[in-house]
């Protein structure tokens, strides 16, 4: 059974994600909470809103990468954003529009926290990926 994308009547049209997504088969790949951190550990965009979300899409990127999946394979995705704001929103789509399919995007879910672990860190961006199916 290949993935499919439900936007059931009933429910608001979806902007950017799709409110369920089935998966059977396949291989699931759990990737953790990514933020704007280099390969050093150092923050990519202190206090750059945008440059972290750039950031943290290339930083999952390279853990899809390594379990042998792309962001075509992903079927969750969730956003922590510190102090969310309705100016953060345009940007969290206009950067996972470069990443994920606009044609079949994943199940979503957007979260405003107080903070991460790292005050520096304004993002954290988890997804869920099925690889095959």
């Amino acid at each position: 059974m290949p993935k499919e994308f439900f936007n059931p009547p009933g429910l608001n049209p979806p902007n950017g994600f799709t409110h369920a997504v089935a998966a059977a088969g396949g291989r699931t790949v759990y990737v953790s909470g990514q933020v704007s951190v280099d390969a050093r550990g150092e923050v990519v965009g202190k206090g750059d809103f945008r440059a972290q979300v750039e950031r943290t899409f290339e930083n999952l990127g390279t853990a899809l990468a390594a379990a042998g999946a792309t962001f075509k394979d992903v079927v969750k995705v969730t956003y922590f954003v510190v102090g969310l704001a309705p100016e953060h929103v345009p940007v969290v789509r206009e950067v996972r529009r470069k990443h994920l399919d606009p044609d079949r995007p994943p199940a979503s879910t957007l979260v405003g926290v107080a903070a991460l672990v790292v005050p520096d860190w304004l993002v954290e961006i988890e997804v869920v990926a099925v690889v095959g199916g």
